[in-house]
């Protein structure tokens, strides 16, 4: 039955490009995995002990345990959305994204193994950052099922995001483009560090439409109980996000946009 309606050879197709996109950031560790736990590392160092250690609690919390799942989300984040743009632009570039597309593989599945594979290397990472946080602080987790939601939601967002980046890219430097002048700011700028109570009333009402500030502080409310924007909006506003990403990237795809280099 599942043969006849063609599922079983989709799940097959899926399966093989799922694990060619986890096998080629595992083959790199060195580049892909490991940079980001020694730089959150030095950020717990640094921010969280040297410089924490002369900054009041927030919110009942020591300021190195209130960064971290932050610093975890960003994570997430930067990783899912760099995997999926270096890797779509890399099938582009090397040509063989026009093998998939004149294969009996839909867009629908290219579209699902390499989101897939992004959010994987995301989530890895940023259970990596929350075991290097253990050497540094103790971390409560209150709400298991919002943590993990938050963080799938997330990585499936921002993997959408490079997925989108990789399509419209026509050189190296346009994967690096978004990143470092948009995501990176937004990032800072979205409660990783802060609390939105400690800002004035302007900045509040600036911060507040950076839609990061929900992903981080929806997850950090999962962890510490504790959140400074409302958690369904956030939940909300994230898979509103999703649907419009995955949408827009399908799109792109069906229409060919930026296949060739």
């Amino acid at each position: 039955m599942i043969e006849r309606t063609g599922l079983y050879p989709n799940m097959i197709a899926l399966r093989t490009l799922l694990r060619k996109e986890i096998m080629r950031f595992m083959r790199i560790w060195s580049q892909t995995i490991l940079p980001p736990a020694i730089t959150m590392s030095l950020y717990f160092l640094i921010f969280g002990k040297f410089i924490g250690s002369q900054i009041q609690h927030i919110q009942g919390y020591a300021y190195i345990q209130y960064i971290v799942p932050g610093l975890t989300m960003m994570s997430i984040m930067t990783n899912a959305y760099a995997n999926t743009a270096s890797s779509f632009f890399i099938t582009k570039f090397n040509k063989s994204i026009e093998e998939m597309l004149v294969s009996p593989m839909s867009n629908f599945i290219i579209l699902i193994g390499f989101m897939l594979g992004g959010m994987v290397r995301g989530i890895l990472v940023g259970a990596i950052v929350l075991l290097v946080s253990l050497l540094f602080t103790h971390l409560p987790i209150h709400h298991p099922s919002i943590v993990l939601f938050m963080a799938i939601l997330s990585a499936a967002v921002f993997s959408l995001g490079g997925l989108i980046n990789g399509i419209y890219a026509k050189r190296f430097d346009d994967i690096s483009f978004i990143p470092t002048f948009v995501l990176t700011p937004l990032t800072y700028l979205g409660g990783v560090f802060y609390s939105l109570q400690q800002l004035p009333p302007v900045w509040q009402t600036i911060s507040a439409l950076n839609p990061i500030l929900d992903m981080v502080d929806s997850f950090r409310y999962g962890m510490l109980g504790i959140s400074d924007v409302n958690i369904y909006f956030g939940f909300a506003l994230i898979v509103v996000l999703f649907f419009i990403m995955f949408s827009w990237a399908w799109l792109l795809l069906h229409k060919g946009t930026g296949i060739k280099v």
